[in-house]
Protein backbone atom coordinates (compact mmCIF):
# COMPACT_ATOMS: atom_id res chain seq x y z
CA UNK A 1 0.00 0.00 0.00
CA UNK A 2 1.46 3.25 -0.99
CA UNK A 3 2.47 6.03 1.36
CA UNK A 4 1.73 9.40 2.07
CA UNK A 5 2.37 12.45 3.83
CA UNK A 6 -0.66 14.93 5.26
CA UNK A 7 0.31 18.85 5.98
CA UNK A 8 -2.00 20.19 8.12
CA UNK A 9 -2.27 24.10 7.52
CA UNK A 10 -2.52 26.21 10.52
CA UNK A 11 -2.58 23.81 13.90
CA UNK A 12 -1.07 24.32 17.15
CA UNK A 13 0.08 27.82 15.85
CA UNK A 14 -0.64 30.07 18.94
CA UNK A 15 -3.44 28.96 21.06
CA UNK A 16 -5.97 28.58 18.60
CA UNK A 17 -6.61 25.38 16.47
CA UNK A 18 -4.88 23.07 19.09
CA UNK A 19 -4.79 19.43 18.20
CA UNK A 20 -2.67 16.95 20.09
CA UNK A 21 -0.77 14.56 17.79
CA UNK A 22 -1.93 11.55 20.02
CA UNK A 23 -5.09 12.69 18.85
CA UNK A 24 -4.39 12.70 14.69
CA UNK A 25 -2.35 9.51 14.95
CA UNK A 26 -5.84 8.22 16.65
CA UNK A 27 -8.00 9.79 14.09
CA UNK A 28 -6.35 8.76 11.37
CA UNK A 29 -6.07 5.16 12.74
CA UNK A 30 -9.92 5.55 12.97
CA UNK A 31 -9.98 6.40 9.55
CA UNK A 32 -8.29 3.21 8.38
CA UNK A 33 -4.82 4.31 7.24
CA UNK A 34 -1.92 2.71 9.11
CA UNK A 35 2.01 3.24 10.03
CA UNK A 36 0.38 6.40 11.26
CA UNK A 37 3.08 8.51 12.11
CA UNK A 38 3.77 12.33 13.14
CA UNK A 39 6.55 14.78 13.10
CA UNK A 40 6.88 17.94 15.30
CA UNK A 41 3.55 19.57 16.75
CA UNK A 42 2.82 21.19 13.92
CA UNK A 43 0.67 18.92 11.52
CA UNK A 44 3.05 16.38 9.48
CA UNK A 45 1.79 13.44 9.24
CA UNK A 46 3.18 10.11 7.35
CA UNK A 47 0.79 7.08 7.13
CA UNK A 48 -0.28 4.35 4.69
CA UNK A 49 -3.44 4.51 3.25
CA UNK A 50 -5.39 2.84 -0.45
CA UNK A 51 -4.19 4.08 -3.62
CA UNK A 52 -5.78 6.83 -4.11
CA UNK A 53 -5.77 10.59 -5.36
CA UNK A 54 -4.00 12.80 -2.37
CA UNK A 55 -6.92 15.38 -2.63
CA UNK A 56 -9.44 12.49 -1.76
CA UNK A 57 -7.13 11.58 1.52
CA UNK A 58 -7.10 15.13 2.18
CA UNK A 59 -11.26 16.01 1.43
CA UNK A 60 -11.72 12.72 4.04
CA UNK A 61 -8.89 13.71 6.31
CA UNK A 62 -10.35 17.43 6.87
CA UNK A 63 -13.87 16.32 6.79
CA UNK A 64 -12.90 13.67 9.86
CA UNK A 65 -11.19 17.08 11.52
CA UNK A 66 -14.37 18.96 11.14
CA UNK A 67 -16.80 16.46 12.15
CA UNK A 68 -14.80 14.66 15.11
CA UNK A 69 -12.51 17.91 15.99
CA UNK A 70 -14.74 20.62 15.17
CA UNK A 71 -12.04 22.49 13.49
CA UNK A 72 -11.65 23.87 10.45
CA UNK A 73 -8.83 22.56 9.33
CA UNK A 74 -6.79 22.79 5.56
CA UNK A 75 -4.48 19.99 4.32
CA UNK A 76 -1.97 19.09 1.96
CA UNK A 77 -1.17 15.19 1.01
CA UNK A 78 1.44 14.83 -1.44
CA UNK A 79 2.35 10.78 -2.32
CA UNK A 80 6.11 9.76 -1.40
CA UNK A 81 6.90 10.41 -4.82
CA UNK A 82 5.68 13.89 -4.47
CA UNK A 83 7.29 14.59 -1.75
CA UNK A 84 10.87 13.14 -2.76
CA UNK A 85 10.37 15.18 -5.93
CA UNK A 86 10.49 17.88 -4.21
CA UNK A 87 13.24 17.59 -2.10
CA UNK A 88 15.11 15.96 -5.08
CA UNK A 89 14.27 19.12 -6.81
CA UNK A 90 15.56 21.84 -4.11
CA UNK A 91 16.99 24.92 -6.58
CA UNK A 92 18.69 26.81 -4.04
CA UNK A 93 20.74 23.66 -2.37
CA UNK A 94 24.30 25.30 -3.13
CA UNK A 95 23.43 28.72 -1.24
CA UNK A 96 20.34 27.47 1.28
CA UNK A 97 22.93 26.99 4.09
CA UNK A 98 20.72 26.93 6.84
CA UNK A 99 17.21 24.53 6.68
CA UNK A 100 15.41 26.63 9.03
CA UNK A 101 15.48 29.53 6.44
CA UNK A 102 14.85 27.38 3.25
CA UNK A 103 10.85 27.14 2.80
CA UNK A 104 8.73 24.99 0.97
CA UNK A 105 5.53 26.28 0.19
CA UNK A 106 3.31 22.99 -0.91
CA UNK A 107 0.42 23.49 -3.07
CA UNK A 108 -2.77 20.90 -2.71
CA UNK A 109 -2.64 21.16 -6.48
CA UNK A 110 -1.43 22.44 -9.21
CA UNK A 111 -3.15 26.07 -10.12
CA UNK A 112 -4.85 27.13 -12.86
CA UNK A 113 -2.22 28.30 -15.40
CA UNK A 114 -4.09 31.22 -16.74
CA UNK A 115 -4.01 32.49 -13.18
CA UNK A 116 -0.16 31.44 -12.28
CA UNK A 117 0.48 33.44 -15.94
CA UNK A 118 -1.48 36.40 -14.32
CA UNK A 119 -0.48 36.40 -10.61
CA UNK A 120 3.09 34.89 -10.65
CA UNK A 121 3.99 34.47 -6.90
CA UNK A 122 7.83 34.56 -7.89
CA UNK A 123 7.49 37.82 -8.77
CA UNK A 124 7.19 39.17 -4.97
CA UNK A 125 11.05 37.23 -4.50
CA UNK A 126 12.64 36.42 -7.89
CA UNK A 127 16.19 35.89 -6.67
CA UNK A 128 15.17 33.79 -4.08
CA UNK A 129 11.71 32.20 -5.47
CA UNK A 130 11.31 29.00 -7.78
CA UNK A 131 8.25 27.46 -9.29
CA UNK A 132 8.59 23.44 -9.14
CA UNK A 133 5.74 20.74 -9.35
CA UNK A 134 3.17 21.49 -6.48
CA UNK A 135 6.02 24.26 -4.95
CA UNK A 136 7.16 27.35 -4.59
CA UNK A 137 10.50 26.97 -2.93
CA UNK A 138 11.95 30.08 -0.93
CA UNK A 139 15.39 30.62 0.32
CA UNK A 140 14.82 33.38 2.79
CA UNK A 141 18.33 34.42 3.73
CA UNK A 142 17.71 37.25 6.58
CA UNK A 143 14.71 34.62 8.07
CA UNK A 144 11.34 33.84 6.89
CA UNK A 145 9.65 36.36 8.70
CA UNK A 146 12.09 38.83 6.56
CA UNK A 147 11.12 37.62 3.46
CA UNK A 148 8.22 38.20 0.86
CA UNK A 149 4.77 36.65 1.71
CA UNK A 150 4.82 33.90 -1.10
CA UNK A 151 2.87 31.06 0.16
CA UNK A 152 -0.05 33.47 1.18
CA UNK A 153 -0.21 35.25 -1.83
CA UNK A 154 -0.15 32.40 -3.97
CA UNK A 155 -2.89 30.91 -1.69
CA UNK A 156 -4.81 34.45 -2.02
CA UNK A 157 -4.45 34.52 -6.02
CA UNK A 158 -4.67 31.26 -7.29
CA UNK A 159 -7.50 29.60 -5.28
CA UNK A 160 -5.57 26.52 -3.80
CA UNK A 161 -5.05 25.30 -0.09
CA UNK A 162 -1.02 26.63 0.43
CA UNK A 163 0.74 25.44 3.37
CA UNK A 164 4.73 26.32 4.08
CA UNK A 165 7.55 24.04 5.79
CA UNK A 166 10.90 24.42 6.75
CA UNK A 167 13.40 22.40 4.49
CA UNK A 168 14.36 20.89 7.56
CA UNK A 169 10.97 18.81 8.21
CA UNK A 170 10.50 18.85 4.53
CA UNK A 171 13.69 16.45 4.89
CA UNK A 172 13.02 14.99 8.08
CA UNK A 173 9.44 13.81 6.45
CA UNK A 174 11.00 12.09 3.45
CA UNK A 175 13.50 10.15 5.51
CA UNK A 176 10.37 9.37 7.23
CA UNK A 177 8.04 8.04 4.36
Amino acid sequence: MPRYVALLRGINVGRAKRVAMADLRELLGELGYTAVRTHLNSGNVVFTGDDAAPVEHRERIEAAITDRLGLDVRCVVLTSDDLCAIVDGHPFADVATDGSRMMAHVLAEAPDPALLAEYDPIALDPDNSRLGERVIYQWCPDGVLAAPPVGGFAQKHLGVPVTGRNWNTMTKLAQLI
